[in-house]
Parts: structure tokens; C-alpha cells; sequence
């Protein structure tokens, strides 16, 4: 069956915005009111649409618009398209003000946390002609997102699967037991993960290195990870232990001032897995720009520890 083809020269972006509204609200008074459109010149365009790309978008009631399988790709990709137009004028902006390059970098919320803050302020001094964007995204999605070409750099928790790229020491941090003081695991001395696995426990997404850490500990000792709530945030996961809703694990280094402002206890692990490494990946044909951001990230003079 030979592709649908579209007629380009009927489209436009306003109309793309207001399908793209129509879709999220299901309502088209309120997508034309958006689009600073009267109401019959939104529902013409919409007509227009439909007879452009030879599907119908929408089924009309009394109560306002069903989106159409046809109409759900479109929204997809009509977000898309304007996502990308919102992107390039960023970028248009930003060249008028002497930036000539963005760098997409997704990272962990441990390397965000402890790490990355300053690096990427002394990086803007240096290189005022390059933007890094940072995005915040659990391990497995930094490698994905390398890999799909969403991010240029990511800095992941060695052990994720990153084959096909250049993965490079950048940090370590040291995971510890979070608990509310007064609580039976309290102690200074180091305590076995699997001493700790009758408790219930609070952690992070699905997809955390951190997580993936933890079940796999609590199964190479027979044992099963109790695992009461799961978040997208340290702030988030101290605030549940702070409640008393279960223990964690945090990276030391980002943990301390918040154990601070809620008053919680900490202890330092034995197992060897708690001392992690951090890593900065790269595709194999990145450009320069981003060779010269994952060498300057990686410098052996900012490789320190944690404190």
C-alpha cells in the first residue's frame, strides 16, 4: 500500500496548536480561546486539518470532542513539530545573546545532587558561546536517551548497560542507611544491607541504579526488598522516612543537609555495592564540543571524593 502523503502547503502552525489543544482538552471553545481564535474560525481550521491530512480528528457530541485513533497520532506528533519549533526559537534567541551551540546532558539525581551544579557554572564562565541543558533522568533513561540521540552526555551509575558508547570515571559516591533517630538500626558502626531487610523501604523510580542496587542485594541473599513506596526525588524519599513510613538509601554527599533540616539518623553500609561509581558517557561520534565537555567534566583535578 503506497504512503499516505500530506499537503504540506495546507498546513500551518497555528492550526497544529489548536488540534494539538483540542486533543489535551477535549474541549474547542477552550483551545480557540488559547489560540486567541473566535470560535467558528477555530472550528473551520479544524475542518481544513481533517481534509489536509484526508483523516478525520475528532468525533463532535454535546459534551465537547472524542479524540480519534488518527487524532492521537497527530496530537503526538503535532507536539512534537511544536516542541521543536518552541526549541528552535530558543535557539534563535540565543544567538542573538553570543550562543552558538546547545549540549544536551542528562544525569542522575545523585551526580545532579552532589556534582554537577558547579562544574556546569565554571564550564558557562569558560565557554559563555555553549549552553549545556541539563535534564534529570534515573540511570537507564540517561543511557536511552544517548542512545535514541535525545542527549548528547549522561552521567550514569556504573553498571547500567552501556554498551555502544565511550562510558568515563567521573565521580564516587557512597550510598548510606537514612532512618528517623531513635530508630532500632541506629548505630555509628557500618551495618549489612541484609540486616536491614526486615524493614520496609522507601526508594526511588523504577529504572534507579539505586534501586536495581538494592533488589539485586536483597536477592543474592534469598531475601526480598520490603519495598513500601517509591519516588522520583531524594527530598521526596527523606520526607517518607522522616514520616516514618519506612528507611532509605541516599548518596552521603547529597543526604547531609537534608538529614539536617528533618532530623534523621544515618549509618554507613559494609557492602563493597555501596561505594558506587559514577560514570560519563558519550557517543562514539560525538563532536568536539562534546568530547571537550565530558574532558572537562572528567579532569583527574575535579575527580574528589564526596566529602
Amino acid at each position: 500500500m503506497p504512503a499516505h502523503k500530506l499537503n504540506l502547503s495546507r498546513f500551518d502552525f497555528v492550526s497544529v496548536q489548536l488540534a494539538v489543544l483540542c486533543a489535551q482538552s477535549g474541549n474547542l471553545t477552550a483551545a480557540a480561546r488559547a489560540c486567541h481564535l473566535v470560535l467558528p474560525a477555530a472550528s473551520r481550521r479544524i475542518k481544513d486539518l481533517e481534509g489536509a491530512i484526508g483523516f478525520q480528528l475528532f468525533e463532535r457530541h454535546s459534551r465537547g470532542l472524542n479524540v480519534t485513533p488518527a487524532g492521537r497520532v497527530f496530537m503526538r506528533h503535532g507536539l512534537a513539530l511544536l516542541q521543536e519549533m518552541e526549541a528552535l526559537s530558543r535557539e534563535l534567541s540565543d544567538l542573538q545573546q553570543g550562543v552558538i551551540r546547545h549540549i544536551q546532558l542528562c544525569a542522575g539525581t545523585g551526580a545532579i545532587s552532589q556534582f554537577l551544579p558547579p562544574l556546569m557554572a565554571q564550564y558557562s564562565q569558560a565557554h559563555p558561546e555553549i549552553q549545556v541543558d541539563l535534564e534529570e533522568r534515573v540511570s537507564e533513561q540517561v543511557v536511552l536517551a544517548l542512545r535514541e540521540r535525545r542527549a548528547d552526555i549522561g552521567v550514569f551509575v556504573e553498571g547500567t548497560n552501556a554498551d555502544g558508547l565511550e562510558a568515563t570515571f567521573f565521580r564516587f559516591d557512597e550510598l548510606v542507611l537514612i532512618f528517623p533517630q531513635g530508630h532500632a538500626l541506629k548505630g555509628k558502626q557500618p551495618i549489612a544491607f541484609a540486616d536491614t531487610l526486615d524493614e520496609q523501604w522507601i526508594s526511588l523510580s523504577p529504572g534507579a541504579a539505586l534501586l536495581q542496587q538494592q533488589l539485586s542485594a536483597a536477592m543474592s541473599v534469598g531475601k526480598r526488598l520490603r519495598l513500601r513506596m517509591q519516588v522520583n526525588s531524594f527530598d521526596a524519599v527523606s520526607h517518607m522516612v522522616s514520616s516514618g513510613l519506612g528507611i532509605a538509601l541516599l548518596p552521603k554527599a547529597a543526604a547531609m543537609p537534608i538529614l539536617k533540616s528533618m532530623h534523621l539518623g544515618w549509618r554507613p553500609l559494609q557492602d563493597a555495592w555501596a561505594k558506587r561509581r559514577l560514570m560519563v558517557g558519550i557517543r562514539k561520534d560525538a563532536d568536539k564540543d562534546v568530547k571537550a565537555l565530558r574532558d572537562f567534566l572528567v579532569q583527574p583535578s575535579r575527580n574528589a571524593k564526596a566529602g
